[in-house]
């Protein structure tokens, strides 16, 4: 349901597609540094990518404050606000998971991660690019919302290759690693790394209900 009745004739305010836009680059920015943290293996080298990405975490922690006192503060606005509520939140959950992957690392300081945690990484990138680029579709999805459909195609098709990735992991590492206490590090970084892409694929869930509710 749209805000009311008189959302119709009432000028709706537009800030919000910027806001939206920004914290999915922040997501982008901290997808990017996941990636790149992987690629180290040396506990300071990991230490120094969980501070970077630590605080891209905090400015998105920021921005997304910011939507919530902005739809608290604006009469009329482009969706419902739960919508553009539970948009913000959710894609903050990603950043949120992004963050408490390389905490585990950091904190766990396993092995070098395999190539699957690579992987999965790289395909919370993915989601993440795909993520940003649907940001760019809310201003006008409701005339054209082929695009915006799309993304969220590629999200849930991201998703179930995340999910094979891991559960094929898992079922190697109980064949193959003898060290438990390795095993048990190993096993919640990936967890961790696989409830992230989980995250953004219910990014796109809010948005197939946008296109549902507004197209």
């Amino acid at each position: 349901m749209k805000n009311s009745f008189f959302s119709r004739f009432t000028p709706q305010e537009p800030k919000f597609f910027p806001m939206l836009k920004h914290l999915s680059e922040i997501l982008m920015v901290s997808a990017d540094l996941l990636v790149e943290s992987l690629e180290h293996n040396s506990p300071k080298e990991r230490n120094e990518y969980y501070k970077r990405i630590k605080d891209i975490e905090r400015e998105g922690d920021k921005q997304t404050h910011l939507i919530f006192d902005e739809l608290g503060k604006t009469f009329i606005t482009p969706f419902d606000r739960e919508d553009i509520h539970d948009l913000a939140s959710t894609i903050d959950d990603v950043i949120d998971g992004i963050n408490s992957s390389a905490k585990r690392i950091t904190i766990y300081n396993p092995r070098p991660i395999s190539d699957s945690g690579k992987e999965l990484s790289r395909l919370i990138r993915q989601e993440a690019q795909y993520i940003a680029k649907a940001m760019d579709e809310l201003e006008t999805f409701r005339k054209k919302p082929t695009a915006l459909r799309e993304y969220c195609v590629k999200l849930h098709d991201i998703e179930n290759q995340a999910d094979d990735v891991y559960e094929l992991f898992v079922k190697k590492l109980f064949e193959e690693e003898k060290d438990c206490i390795e095993l048990i590090k190993i096993k919640e970084i990936m967890q961790e790394l696989e409830k992230t892409t989980d995250a953004a694929e219910r990014v796109g869930k809010i948005l197939r209900n946008l296109i549902v509710k507004y197209a």
